[in-house]
């Protein structure tokens, strides 16, 4: 009888002990939903899938939409109006836009306009808004600066997440001494490029 109670006991014990462990495992999973909302920058290599992938290392459920084609601005995303229903729906906790590089005024100019009415969007339907800062082509790496500036000052300006994909891109390009987070064409990403650019945007999003 007594040794009965014993297992017992030592049963509920490890089943306790299990359960609290799963429980505390599942308390510290981190869950969100993204929206990308971009052109080839982002399709290219599948950019969302390779952030779920990298998500995944740091006990995070990322599930995400996107909205990409080719030559696409954020001006012409929001002309169409699919981000606005979207957006709407109240599903997204981030909305990622991804402009092109933008080192000129006019570029510059409608990362600032356009941000501030993807930034209302986003207030109304408790999502905040995120910059994706891409690359210039190798053929003008000289306007990179402007590039990192311009999405900085953006991003500023409209009170939104700077995700600073260009500038990681920048430093070890430079430091590197080597262009392979560019594709073949010089201005798409490689596969390693895109992965860096996942790492970054999940590392950026968990500071918020």
């Amino acid at each position: 009888m007594l040794k009965s109670l014993f297992l017992f006991f030592v049963l509920i014990s490890t089943y306790c002990s299990v359960y609290s462990q799963q429980k505390t495992s599942t308390n510290t999973q981190t869950a969100f939903t993204v929206l990308f909302i971009g052109n080839s920058l982002t399709y290219t290599n599948n950019l969302p899938a390779l952030v779920k992938e990298y998500a995944v290392s740091k006990n995070i459920v990322i599930t995400t939409k996107m909205i990409a084609f080719p030559n696409y601005s954020i001006q012409d995303h929001w002309n169409d109006g699919q981000v606005q229903k979207l957006t709407s729906s109240k599903t997204y906790d981030f909305v990622i836009i991804q402009q092109g590089p933008s080192s000129q005024s006019d570029g510059r100019n409608m990362l600032i306009e356009y941000g501030k009415k993807y930034t209302r969007l986003c207030k109304l339907n408790e999502a905040k808004l995120c910059y994706f800062m891409v690359w210039p082509s190798l053929h003008y790496y000289y306007t990179f600066d402007g590039v990192i500036k311009n999405h900085t000052d953006a991003a500023s300006i409209n009170n939104s997440i700077l995700l600073p994909v260009g500038t990681v891109w920048k430093e070890y390009s430079d430091t590197a001494k080597n262009n392979e987070y560019y594709g073949d064409d010089g201005f798409h990403p490689s596969l390693k490029g895109s992965e860096i650019a996942a790492k970054v945007i999940v590392d950026h999003l968990l500071k918020q």
